[in-house]
């Protein structure tokens, strides 16, 4: 008689580390829902869940975008443009997160406005554009600047080492059959790179979303921001800070969630 082994369960091919996270979960929402004290933290914080999200995916998607525009200057033959965007990359990297949200918020933002209202100066002065004022510009839209600009300089780096990591043979074969740097790019480049590209740049969006509550310090209602003034005013600093620590996990871990099976996703569907 031969021994057939057991095929294993769900539960046994499940990470421990997960069911862990999923019990710190379950203990938290219970925590929420049973006690009245927690509930009402969650109730005022719960608000500024919409600012994090907001804030983070605007910045993170021109963050994207102004990266790859970075990596393909840094990857171009044009030594120029290969230059000045190495300058950038490694000048916005050296600056903490926090001192360059600073500079954006009271230094950048002033000269932009100050920027504008001279380029539009005809236009203001036949009065058909109103000036723009500093207290105009909302923090809001400094910090999203700001994680903006920080961000582009790391993901330009996912994005080049990406586009390097692709054999140079199957670009001057693809160069060579007639196909421009565009479609090269498209059809050949990216499709290759983004299983490289893809794990870091989603832990990119995971820390994004812990580095928005630097945002606070601006003053920005987001999660941060309340929790600070609601554990000032009520002298509850443990429940308050476990309810935001509670609703950060809650994002950053389901987002790491999704990152994973993408990872997978993107593995399977081109698979060389």
């Amino acid at each position: 008689m031969s021994y057939k082994p057991r095929s294993p369960t769900l539960l046994s091919r499940m990470p421990w580390w997960l069911l862990a996270i999923g019990l710190l979960f379950v203990l938290g929402f219970w925590a929420i829902t049973a006690d009245g004290t927690y509930e009402n933290i969650f109730r005022v914080l719960s608000g500024g869940v919409v600012t994090t999200l907001w804030v983070t995916v605007l910045a993170f998607v021109a963050a994207t975008i102004l990266g790859l525009l970075v990596a393909l200057a840094r990857t171009s033959g044009n030594r120029v443009m290969r230059e000045f965007a190495t300058f950038y990359v490694e000048i916005i990297r050296g600056i903490p997160i926090l001192v360059f949200l600073f500079y954006i918020a009271f230094v950048a933002a002033p000269a932009l406005v100050s920027g504008f209202n001279w380029v539009a100066a005809p236009l203001i002065d036949l009065g058909w554009l109103a000036p723009a004022t500093v207290r105009g510009f909302d923090f809001v839209w400094r910090a999203i600047l700001a994680l903006t600009v920080c961000y582009s300089a790391f993901i330009a780096e996912i994005f080049r080492a990406g586009i390097e990591a692709v054999d140079r043979g199957q670009i001057e074969a693809a160069r060579a059959l007639g196909l421009s740097r565009w479609h090269c790019l498209r059809l050949i480049i990216f499709p290759q790179a983004l299983r490289t590209i893809l794990p870091p740049l989603g832990n990119d969006f995971v820390s994004m979303v812990k580095d928005s509550a630097l945002v606070s310090a601006l003053g920005v209602q987001d999660i941060t921001q309340l929790g600070k003034l609601h554990a000032s005013s009520s002298f509850l600093f443990f429940e308050t800070y476990t309810v935001v620590a509670f609703l950060y996990l809650t994002m950053t871990i389901s987002l790491s969630l999704l990152v994973r099976w993408l990872e997978r996703y993107m593995s399977r569907r081109y698979r060389p």
